[in-house]
């Protein structure tokens, strides 16, 4: 099937260059991330994954994460196993 069809969207470019160096580091151009988006769309009936308006404490959680705020790190897997009590 040839590929005719255009898509134009307007999208933060700094936001377009980070995921294009995500794409880039799959080996994908921006026109097959898309095809592939399209194709799941197809599949799903729906949209591949789970859109949410995350709470408050969800928020916090991932603002400490990035900001690795009060986070406690291990040097071994086992020290983390212990840790756990596991």
């Amino acid at each position: 099937m040839a590929k005719t069809s255009t898509i134009a969207a307007r999208i933060d470019p700094e936001l377009k260059n980070r995921v294009e160096r995500v794409f880039s580091g799959l080996g994908l151009t921006s026109s097959q991330a898309i095809t592939l988006f399209y194709k799941q769309v197809e599949l799903q009936q729906g949209l591949p994954f789970i859109v949410r308006i995350p709470r408050d404490l969800t928020l916090e959680a991932l603002e400490d994460a990035r900001s690795r705020r009060d986070m406690e790190g291990f040097n071994t897997v086992e020290d983390l196993f212990d840790d756990l009590g596991i």
